[in-house]
């Protein structure tokens, strides 16, 4: 599974406009997030679709959601407003 290429975060776009709203986030890269000075959110691609790896609050692993439909959007999104 390899980082999203921009072609990919282009179909995330929507979601991605969602989360450079979120307080306390940082967006070093496209898709790349980080809160603080840790790595909190990016998105990976593959033949299964979309998905995106999540840091949940004072977890030292990243969860894993699959972004490819809009209910993963939406878990997502919700998971990274509880992270914060």
């Amino acid at each position: 599974m390899r980082h999203a290429r921009a072609e990919a975060l282009d179909q995330l776009e929507p979601l991605l406009a969602e989360l450079r709203q979120l307080p306390g986030l940082k967006e070093t890269a496209r898709g790349v997030f980080y809160r603080g000075g840790r790595a909190f959110l990016h998105f990976h691609e593959d033949a299964q679709g979309l998905f995106a790896d999540l840091r949940a609050k004072d977890a030292p692993g990243f969860e894993r959601y699959d972004v490819t439909g809009e209910i993963g959007r939406a878990a997502l999104l919700s998971a990274a407003r509880r992270g914060l």
